[in-house]
C-alpha cells in the first residue's frame, strides 16, 4: 500500500490556489481531443465535484475566423471549475481567443504546448513551441495581458530525449505570468509510448514557486500516490487513465481527502456508466454523437466475461437503441452470474 508523507499529506489538504483562484481539489481532469466534451465533463464531475475540469482544445485561429463560438467551448454554468484550453502560435489569436473564453465562463485560460500530435504542431501548435521559448514566453504575456483570470501551461519535458529544456522553459512560462505549470513527463518524439518520467517533473517543482502539476501515468490511486512522492507536485491531472473509467479523478480526490479507498465499481455499475454516457450524447449530439459513442463504449467494455465481444459489437453501432440493448443485455448476464456467485 503506497502512502503520502506527514508533509506532503498536509500541503495536499489544502486547496489548490491558481493565481487568486482557489480550488478544492488537487486532482484535475485533462484536456483530451475527442473525449471532455460536456458530456464526459458531466460524468467525471459526479464523482469529482470539486475538480477542475478542462474543455478540448480549441483552435484560436479557427476561432478568430468563426462567427458563432464552436460546440467545444459550451460550458454548463453547474460545473465550475472550468478551464478552456486553446492552441496556436499566433499571440494576437490567442489573446482575442482568451477574451472570448472568459466571456464564456472558463475560470482559467490554459494554453497547450504539449500535444504531439503532427496536425498541431506542423503549424506551430502544441509542444512545437517547446523549440520556440521565446515565442511561447510572448503568448503567455499577450494572453496574461488579455484576460483577468489565471493563465496556465500544459507542456511536455521536451522535444526529444536529447532536447530536453524542461527547466528552463517552465522558467520562462513563469517569468512571462503563467500561474500553474502542467508537466507531462514524456518527451514529444514519445507520444504516448515509454513510461513517463516524473523525475523531470520534481526538478520543474524544484524552482517554480507557481503551482506545477504532474501529468503521465495517472491511471489509480497507487500511480497518483507514487506519482506525488516523486515529484513533489502540487497536484496530478488524469488523461487516458479515465477512458471508460470516469470515476478515476473521483477515487484519487477522495483518497487524498480522507486517506480511504472508495469502492471500486463493479462492472455493472461500470457498463451502468456506459449506457447513460450513450444516451446522454445521443441527446447532445445526435447522430454524430453515436458515432463518437463507439470509441468510449469500446474503453467501458473491459475486465469482465464477455467484454471482448461486446466491445466489437458496441464499436459498430448505429444508433442509440442498439447500442442501449446491447449494453442492457451484457448487464442483465452479468447480474445473473453475480446472483449465481451469491447462491452458491
Amino acid at each position: 500500500m503506497v502512502t503520502l508523507s506527514s508533509a506532503l499529506q498536509t500541503d495536499l489538504s489544502q486547496p489548490l490556489r491558481i493565481g487568486n483562484l482557489a480550488v478544492n481539489s488537487r486532482v484535475l481532469q485533462s484536456p483530451l481531443s475527442g473525449v471532455t466534451d460536456l458530456v464526459f465533463r458531466r460524468l467525471v464531475r459526479r464523482y469529482a465535484p470539486d475538480s477542475m475540469m478542462y474543455t478540448e482544445m480549441v483552435s484560436a485561429s479557427e476561432l478568430h475566423h468563426m462567427r458563432q463560438l464552436p460546440k467545444l467551448m459550451e460550458i454548463d454554468p453547474h460545473e465550475r471549475p472550468i478551464s478552456i484550453q486553446l492552441f496556436d502560435c499566433r499571440p494576437d489569436f490567442l489573446a482575442e481567443a482568451a477574451q472570448k473564453a472568459v466571456a464564456e465562463g472558463a475560470d482559467t485560460i490554459d494554453i497547450n504546448m504539449g500535444c504531439p500530435v503532427n496536425k498541431i504542431t506542423k503549424k506551430g501548435g502544441g509542444s512545437s513551441l517547446l523549440r520556440q521559448p521565446e515565442l511561447a514566453e510572448e503568448i503567455v504575456r499577450s494572453v496574461v495581458a488579455a484576460v483577468d483570470v489565471p493563465v496556465t501551461v500544459k507542456t511536455r519535458i521536451g522535444w526529444s530525449e536529447q532536447d530536453i529544456n524542461a527547466i528552463e522553459f517552465a522558467q520562462r512560462m513563469e517569468a512571462a505570468g503563467a500561474k500553474m505549470l502542467t508537466l507531462h513527463g514524456r518527451t514529444r518524439s514519445q507520444g504516448y509510448n515509454g513510461a513517463a518520467d516524473w523525475n523531470w517533473i520534481a526538478k520543474v517543482k524544484a524552482v517554480l514557486s507557481i503551482p506545477v502539476i504532474a501529468n503521465g501515468d495517472i491511471v489509480s490511486v497507487e500511480s497518483a500516490l507514487r506519482c506525488l512522492e516523486v515529484t513533489g507536485a502540487d497536484g496530478v491531472m488524469c488523461s487516458r487513465g479515465t477512458l471508460g473509467y470516469p470515476f478515476l479523478v473521483g477515487e484519487i480526490d477522495y483518497f487524498l481527502k480522507t486517506g480511504a479507498r472508495l469502492p471500486a465499481p463493479s462492472p455493472v455499475d461500470r457498463l451502468q456508466c456506459a449506457r447513460e454516457h450513450l444516451v446522454m450524447l445521443w441527446d447532445y449530439k445526435g447522430d454524430r454523437g453515436i458515432r463518437q459513442a463507439r470509441k468510449h463504449m469500446a474503453w467501458y467494455a473491459k475486465d469482465f466475461p464477455g467484454a471482448a465481444e461486446l466491445r466489437n459489437q458496441l464499436t459498430l453501432i448505429e444508433s442509440v437503441d442498439q447500442g442501449v440493448e446491447l449494453l442492457d443485455g451484457a448487464i442483465d448476464r452479468l447480474v445473473a452470474v453475480e446472483s449465481n456467485q451469491s447462491l452458491n
